[in-house]
């Protein structure tokens, strides 16, 4: 069962991998209105569930700091990261925004019954340098006069980071919560998007399309799967992993033509996939029975 679930939960992450390519081919929509049709879309499938099976409607009443968490988690996280983008340069507040994986791999060591061991640490520093190599690969430079953003690229991180480990913490909540949170960050989103931002609609039929995608996958699909995850998988895996986000991101741009092949993205593969297969030892050891004694 903890197999199957960090596997579900790694589909989260390879559906992320595509939300670059999907943004790009979305055109030029805001990111608040963006954020708030790609979460009422990504709200349909749990919307679906509960019609066909309205008994599940009992599941959604949970106690407040459950609707706390959740909605703080997924709308704070995408607040302070298109803050973040708005108040410093993109590669640098990606970069920092991009610690969440390892303060996810360290912060689990405060959940009841994990530990942290040498190799999940080393694991995820290796997958964020391997982060370094793709989201750096034209430089960076910390400017103090983006303190802001940089402070809000924190910020998202911690906050995606803490939601994540609090989530175990309510291991026997179901995911079909999830459905409600998208739907509160969807209209958090609107309203963000009416007092900050101009309408722009998609342009073409390819470009909704894209919106499309991203609602039902690394805005939808992703989110309930990454809740099923990091519920009942092995969460230390699942926070190494996710570093493989932004280089199969990088690999999916440079398919479609998005970006250049280079030495960096060699390397990067080599220290995100081996960094991960490092933190991931713990399941692929089988320990072996011990000899059943002769009669």
């Amino acid at each position: 069962m903890k197999l199957r679930a960090t596997l579900i939960g790694f589909t989260a992450i390879l559906m992320w991998s595509f939300l670059a390519l999907l943004t790009a081919a979305s055109g030029k929509v805001p990111p608040f209105q963006l954020s708030a049709i790609c979460f009422a879309i990504g709200s349909l499938p749990g919307l679906a569930v509960l019609i066909v099976n309205p008994s599940r409607l009992a599941l959604l009443k949970q106690p407040a700091k459950v609707w706390v968490i959740g909605i703080a988690g997924l709308f704070g996280y995408h607040f302070l990261y298109f803050t973040a983008l708005r108040n410093a340069p993109a590669v640098e507040a990606g970069l920092v925004a991009y610690l969440w994986p390892l303060l996810l791999v360290v912060g689990s060591a405060l959940l009841p019954g994990e530990r942290l061991r040498w190799y999940h640490l080393a694991g995820a520093l290796a997958g964020l340098c391997g982060t370094f190599l793709i989201v750096g690969r034209n430089g960076i430079d910390f400017d103090g006069a983006y303190a802001v953003g940089y402070g809000a690229a924190f910020l998202s991180a911690f906050t995606w980071s803490g939601y994540s480990l609090l989530t175990r913490r309510f291991d026997a909540v179901s995911t079909d919560v999830v459905t409600g949170f998208c739907l509160a960050t969807s209209m958090l989103s609107l309203f963000c998007h009416l007092g900050l931002e101009t309408t722009v609609w998609p342009a073409t039929g390819f470009e909704w399309l894209a919106v499309a995608g991203l609602g039902l996958l690394p805005v939808g699909a992703a989110f309930y799967a990454w809740d099923h995850g990091v519920k009942n998988g092995d969460i230390q895996i699942l926070g190494a992993a996710s570093y493989a986000a932004p280089l199969l991101s990088t690999l999916i741009l440079t398919l479609f033509g998005f970006a250049e092949p280079s030495w960096r993205i060699a390397l990067a593969c080599l220290l995100v996939t081996g960094g991960a297969v490092l933190a991931a030892q713990d399941m692929f050891r089988r320990k072996v029975p011990p000899p059943v004694a002769a009669e």
